[in-house]
């Protein structure tokens, strides 16, 4: 007999970070590269005219745009000539066109950075390592090493698919993102027990020899705003980072709770996660030979939409238990399995329980759980594994969470609703609280 999803109760919350915002990137950009400057004798040796390439990757960073175009200004205005290049792994098909396709969808053009954008999966193997009973050869994109100096330009965060000194940031930039589809492709073969290994390994090869100046890392709060940036020299690099990754997982978002029954995700994509949703969020890895994260545990995770942003590479959609037939079919096969083959992690990949709407998949969920009050649901929706400031839970949750610090109730509870094709009502006037 089916559910009456109608007696659902949804409450929608807010969740208060206590983290730091930087306030006027220009001010905090300039104090960055004034940092780089007073650390970096490569830089200070350069002289007005110097060529300056600045990595530019594939995430969805927060005030992106407004961050690289800040750098190329004040590099200008020091009389330097600074390009941006694509650092991004095999992302954007690890093809020129496709690279220019997702830095397009971020905003990073020539128009609004102020400066040329080069694309291109042009490399230079610039040593090779013996580790791990192998010769490693070091990639490095064409451009950078033909610069006169580099700025490695990421945001600083625990990776979605290891553990280490240094995960997602500066190191691993030069590894992977400089690496493009080659680099990727080797560093990822070897295995995610390595990779930690893997990226000071490479990265302070590409220091020592590409011409890298220095860089700037970036940190961003639970509630996706920059928290800190942070300027330094290339010799600083493998110290700060480390200390830098320390701070990003205290300000890292996380659900309001630790147990659910099922948690709704409306919508995955790459410019949320390289893993389309953050691990670190929804407490899965899914990686053989890995242990899974004691916390959160999701019994039924749902996933109901691919981001435009995506442009169909699916990654990570392997890590739901049901997405529905609308994200199925906007999947870009080739996109997807490249990405998941160049990681190895080809359960990543792997389509779900499919449904063919929103309701059906709520349904399929609920029929699994076989609960004998809906009142005791567990259940939490949320827009992405990004924006988790706001988010919808059922009474059982509320109750359990209200008198938290942090946790205010944005609006009165409202029963869930569905469209007539049966869609998520996501436009209502309570859904509204969830966009803002």
């Amino acid at each position: 007999m089916p559910v009456n999803t109608g007696s659902i109760q949804l409450y929608p919350i807010q969740i208060r970070s206590q983290a730091p915002t930087v306030e006027h990137i220009p001010s905090a950009i300039e104090t960055a590269v004034e940092q780089i400057i007073q650390s970096s004798d490569r830089l200070q040796k350069l002289k007005p005219g110097a060529r300056i390439a600045i990595t530019a990757g594939s995430r969805g960073i927060a005030n992106y745009v407004e961050i690289m175009k800040a750098v190329v200004k004040c590099l200008q205005a020091k009389g330097y000539e600074p390009f941006l290049f694509s650092a991004m792994g095999s992302h954007g098909r690890g093809e020129a066109s496709g690279q220019r396709e997702v830095l397009d969808s971020l905003g990073i053009t020539a128009d609004a950075v102020h400066c040329p954008v080069s694309c291109s999966s042009e490399l230079v193997v610039l040593d090779t390592l013996k580790a791990f009973d192998r010769s490693i050869p070091v990639y490095c994109a064409k451009e950078a090493v033909e610069a006169d100096g580099v700025i490695v330009i990421n945001r600083i965060k625990p990776h979605t698919s290891f553990r280490g000194d240094y995960e997602s940031g500066l190191f691993k930039m030069m590894a992977v993102g400089m690496g493009r589809a080659k680099g990727a492709d080797m560093f990822h073969g070897f295995g995610a027990g390595l990779l930690a290994d893997m990226i000071p390994l490479i990265g302070r090869s590409i220091i020592q020899h590409a011409p890298i100046v220095g860089g700037i890392g970036i940190i961003e709060n639970a509630n996706e705003r920059t928290a800190i940036i942070e300027g330094m020299g290339y010799e600083q690099i493998p110290e700060r980072e480390k200390e830098l990754l320390n701070q990003a997982k205290q300000f890292m978002p996380r659900l309001p709770v630790d147990t659910m029954d099922i948690c709704i995700i409306e919508e995955m994509g790459k410019n949320y996660s390289g893993t389309g949703m953050d691990t670190n969020i929804i407490g899965r890895m899914r990686i053989e030979g890995i242990k899974e994260p004691e916390k959160p545990h999701i019994t039924y995770l749902g996933v109901l939409r691919l981001s435009e942003a995506s442009h169909g590479n699916a990654n990570g959609i392997g890590l739901a238990d049901l997405t529905t037939e609308t994200l199925v079919q906007s999947v870009d096969k080739t996109a997807t399995y490249l990405n998941c083959m160049t990681a190895g992690f080809a359960v990543r990949a792997a389509i779900p329980m499919t449904f063919p709407d929103d309701r059906a998949l709520l349904e399929g969920a609920l029929k699994m759980l076989r609960l004998k009050d809906i009142k005791d649901l567990r259940m939490v929706v949320i827009r992405n594994t990004l924006h988790i400031d706001h988010v919808w839970v059922t009474e059982a949750i509320y109750e359990d969470i209200k008198a938290e610090q942090g946790i205010v109730l944005a609006d009165e509870p409202f029963p869930l609703a569905f469209d007539k094709e049966g869609n998520w009502r996501w436009n209502d006037v309570h859904g509204t609280v969830n966009r803002s």
